[in-house]
């Protein structure tokens, strides 16, 4: 039992060094530097770049929703401005 325990508390205790390792010399440095304003730039680009097709999209669906004319309740990405027979 005792060696059982030993095999499994052993890997746990050697595991957890090494962030706490990485953790202690990372406290020392505060700065955070260029490449994590990069990064942050990186991530608010990616969402506005969703964000506008999911606008257009949304404006485009309450539009259909309260549009007392059917033509314009459809939607086809090919429909142009003037309605064709």
């Amino acid at each position: 039992m005792k060696t059982i325990v030993l095999t499994l508390i052993a890997p746990i205790l050697a595991g957890s060094a090494g962030p706490a390792a990485a953790a202690s010399v990372a406290a020392d440095k505060a700065d955070s530097g260029m490449l994590i304003w990069f990064f942050i730039g990186f991530a608010v680009m990616v969402l506005l770049f969703q964000a506008t097709p999911a606008l257009v999209t949304f404006f485009s669906m309450l539009k259909g929703l309260f549009s007392s004319s059917p033509a314009d309740a459809s939607f086809s990405p090919f429909k142009s401005g003037k309605h064709r027979n």
